[in-house]
């Protein structure tokens, strides 16, 4: 029986029941807790370490009114580079891959922003929908356009996400297939394959680094038109 590439991104399940929810919760028991004590450990002040650097960068092109935002945003960066990194291990699940979790981060998050700059400076943020110093004739056109341009927001984000996850998946999944195969009939092969594949795993692993930075980036840029 032939199994499906794709059924590696099935939710794996319990008794019928998914474990998707677990596969989100798990990995933060991984992350020590703060501790009293005068000194901190080593894994404990790396953490805090990256936490505090991200968030300085993150600050950046935000003004006052978005620091508020730091904290959920940076818990989202930790939260998606977590599950993007544990997906790469065997035998593990990566909800990043669902489309229904990214949209289920995105769509909220982009709807809070687009609400906050409806509630502070509405003529502002209507103003995006049509360009200053638009011919006459366009404005219904543009205005058209840049309404669903506003609205694909989260579905780009989410489909972005999910696309690369997916088709790195899918690219060590073939060639580790295809190494495995060609063990037995052409070693020589089956080591350059293994060699190519090592190598897509480390680009996988900055790929993952990548798209949870991207997606907090671009957060952190529709939030920054609307405050």
């Amino acid at each position: 029986m032939t199994v499906s590439l794709f059924d590696q991104f099935m939710s794996p399940t319990l008794l019928g029941i998914p474990l998707i929810a677990l596969a989100i919760t798990l990995p933060w028991v991984m992350y020590p807790a703060p501790t009293t004590r005068w000194l901190n450990s080593r894994f404990l002040a790396l953490q805090g370490w990256f936490i505090n650097r991200f968030t300085q960068q993150l600050l950046l092109p935000l003004s006052l009114g978005g620091h508020k935002w730091a904290a959920l945003l940076t818990s989202l960066m930790v939260f998606l580079i977590t599950m993007n990194m544990l997906g790469l291990l065997p035998y593990t699940f990566t909800p990043t891959t669902q489309l229904s979790l990214n949209l289920g981060l995105a769509t909220p998050l982009w709807l809070a922003t687009v609400i906050i700059g409806m509630r502070n400076q509405p003529t502002h943020a209507l103003g995006h929908l049509l360009p200053e110093g638009t011919p006459g004739p366009l404005i219904p056109v543009l205005i058209v356009i840049e309404t669903i341009s506003l609205f694909i927001r989260p579905l780009a984000l989410g489909v972005r996400l999910t696309a690369n996850l997916t088709a790195g998946h899918l690219l060590i999944q073939l060639i580790s297939t295809a190494a495995f195969v060609l063990l037995s009939s052409m070693p020589t092969v089956a080591l350059l394959t293994s060699t190519v594949l090592v190598l897509l795993t480390l680009l996988e692993v900055a790929v993952a680094m990548i798209q949870a930075y991207v997606f907090v980036l671009l957060l952190t840029l529709y939030l920054q038109e609307n405050v």
